[in-house]
């Protein structure tokens, strides 16, 4: 495999395992799997996530990318049609086989069919969505936060507050309290925190789609702590000897993230490039 004068270099990744886990994937491509999150990774944070859209080098990548490798999976917290909708996914040439698990695994969207396959909503996400806005405004931390309502689960988000991080730390543990109630769980995020059944994370999600698909090696991208089920399912498969590359779209806001990570690029645009120079590097 060779490359143009041109190109940027291939970033290379700081642990051992992580430059085994590359080569790994740019010497058996065909059961590679690569697997992305979304907001974050793919798609810049902005402070309205309903204004979330991918970084406009991050679907030609892909395009570029997926033709190469055994699949390509978008794993995101967000409802499946909606991450398909704001990522720009449908319809792509080169993207015959991507798969969106939304809802960390709960739906799924292949673009082959374009249908959503979802769960019914659970008990405990109807309840909690009546009781939120009336349990936030009785506890007084209804002030520069709001609900995002996301199907199968809801979240606060705290960026808006005036003090975004002590309102995060205020709400924990009522808002914990409340899913409990309701046979929910409460899974932070990056000035966010999201209540959701329990059952499904990333690495679950993750985990399910590589076995289906007898992957060999695998790279996972993400930038929040609920990327770190996943991380944690794709250490769990280097300890049983199946190559894998964590990548980290950095942000200071996660240091846990980073800390793990065999590779760390600066956002969403660095993560577009790096999957468009695997690309370049597969198509040699």
């Amino acid at each position: 495999m060779g490359s143009h004068p041109h190109d940027p270099p291939m970033p290379v990744p700081v642990t051992a395992a992580g430059r085994e886990g590359l080569e790994a994937l740019l010497r058996a491509p065909r059961r590679a799997v690569v697997a992305l999150d979304f907001d974050g990774t793919l798609a810049d944070i902005v402070p309205d996530p309903d204004q979330a859209r991918a970084h406009p080098d991050a679907v030609p990548a892909i395009s570029a990318l997926a033709p190469e490798v055994a699949a390509v999976a978008v794993v995101t917290g967000r409802p499946a049609g909606v991450a398909v909708r704001y990522g720009g996914f449908a319809g792509v040439p080169g993207l015959e086989h991507l798969v969106v698990l939304g809802h960390y695994g709960a739906e799924r969207w292949d673009a082959v069919t374009g249908v959503v396959h979802a769960p019914a909503e659970h008990p405990g996400v109807a309840a909690v969505r009546a009781e939120l806005p009336g349990f936030l405004d009785a506890i007084g931390a209804w002030r520069g936060t709001w609900i995002e309502e996301k199907g199968q689960a809801l979240a606060v988000h705290t960026r808006r507050a005036e003090d975004p991080e002590a309102a995060f730390e205020a709400l924990r543990k009522p808002l914990a309290e409340l899913a409990a109630r309701h046979g929910l769980i409460v899974e932070p995020g990056r000035a966010v925190l999201e209540l959701r059944p329990p059952g499904m994370d990333k690495g679950v999600a993750l985990t399910e789609f590589l076995r289906e698909r007898d992957a060999g090696p695998v790279l996972y991208a993400g930038d929040d702590l609920g990327d770190l089920a996943a991380y944690a399912a794709v250490e769990k498969r280097r300890a049983e000897g199946l190559p894998g590359l964590l990548v980290c779209s950095g942000s200071a806001e996660v240091p846990e993230l980073a800390a793990r990570a065999d590779l760390v690029l600066p956002g969403p645009a660095a993560v577009a490039a790096f999957l468009s120079r695997l690309a370049a590097e597969l198509r040699e």
